[in-house]
């Protein structure tokens, strides 16, 4: 075990990497986790002998036989068998092959798990990966956001780790927590998004994080289109404009504190996602800031999400069905001239 409390990925220490992926750290929490807690079992579909669909897994039954469980093709059934778990004493953690599949568990989330607690007094503590967000040709059934409509019911906490350390860390803290928990992952940043290390320090569940710090513009974003934004504001910075970008990282509960001084800061503010338009994380960013903070604001708030369509499958279509780098500099610029 390494100082940041790692211990094997892919059969090698961290240390002896160049680096560790998204992917890989998600992976490393999970071993970590059924390591430390005979609580801790994994349950979806090809996760054992295949290793899931993304690999998240991969390894993972052999270190622990009888703790990485193929399940039936059935969410449904899954969440079912996970929400009865949870209440009796366990602490599953359900891979969901696409977000997007998630809809089928929809009632077994929201009615079962989510109410649990509060109709029974017993805990439901269980945590749900949603492979999540768009990839080029994935189309509408691969590729969607569902974080916006999991935070709109009491009882269930949404992640949305942006970074690899908050990959590993933000897991490792959900599967201790005695809520259930939706824990979206993007698929782009699986292989896509690489550190040297996993941090040490790490903020709790429910803290925003400042990634940049600016004076012209708030852009709050999270997941995926953490990147897009800070490309967008290392491209305003050449022409003298200082962007702060916040990291949500969780969408519920919401720092909306973070985000007060931000705007406090900057008296502008932009609201991005990578979910459709209507409603979201990012309406409710820009209603809280409107509510709470409209005596900080030098101009209307702005938001910025996918098109309202379902998800194209063609490349070029998809490139501009998304927000990206050149879209979201596009819409500070247009809110600087505010």
């Amino acid at each position: 075990m390494d100082a940041a409390g790692v211990g094997m990925v892919d059969g090698r220490k961290p240390a002896d990497r160049v680096s560790i992926t998204y992917l890989e750290a998600i992976r490393e929490a999970q071993n970590k986790a059924l390591r430390e807690d005979p609580a801790v079992f994994l349950y979806g579909q090809d996760i054992a002998t295949f290793g899931g669909a993304f690999k998240a897994t991969k390894n993972l039954a052999k270190e622990f036989p009888g703790r990485v469980l193929d399940s039936p093709i059935s969410e449904d059934a899954m969440l079912g068998m996970a929400v009865g778990a949870a209440i009796d004493g366990m602490r599953p953690i359900v891979e969901m092959q696409f977000a997007d599949f998630s809809s089928i568990a929809f009632n077994q989330i929201i009615n079962q798990a989510a109410t649990h607690y509060w109709r029974t007094g017993v805990p439901c503590p269980l945590v749900v990966r949603l492979p999540s967000g768009g990839t080029s040709g994935s189309g509408p059934f691969h590729s969607q956001n569902m974080e916006s409509l999991y935070a709109h019911y009491p009882g269930l906490v949404v992640l949305t780790p942006a970074t690899v350390g908050d990959a590993y860390w933000m897991l490792l803290e959900a599967i201790t927590l005695n809520d259930p928990v939706i824990f979206c992952e993007h698929k782009f940043l699986y292989y896509h998004l690489k550190a040297d290390s996993l941090p040490e320090e790490r903020l709790p569940i429910g803290k925003a994080r400042i990634m940049r710090g600016g004076r012209h513009a708030t852009v709050v974003t999270y997941s995926a289109m953490l990147h897009e934004a800070l490309a967008a504001a290392n491209e305003l910075a050449r022409d003298g404009f200082e962007i702060e970008v916040v990291d949500l990282r969780s969408v519920k509960p919401l720092d909306t504190d973070t985000i007060l001084a931000s705007v406090a800061r900057t008296g502008r503010l932009l609201a991005v996602g990578e979910s459709f338009p209507w409603g979201g994380v990012t309406a409710e960013v820009v209603s809280r800031i409107a509510m709470e903070g409209f005596h900080l604001l030098d101009a209307p708030p702005r938001r910025l999400n996918c098109k309202d369509t379902p998800i194209p499958y063609h490349p070029n279509l998809w490139a501009v069905h998304r927000p990206t780098a050149a879209t979201i500099e596009s819409s500070i610029r247009d809110l600087l001239k505010q």
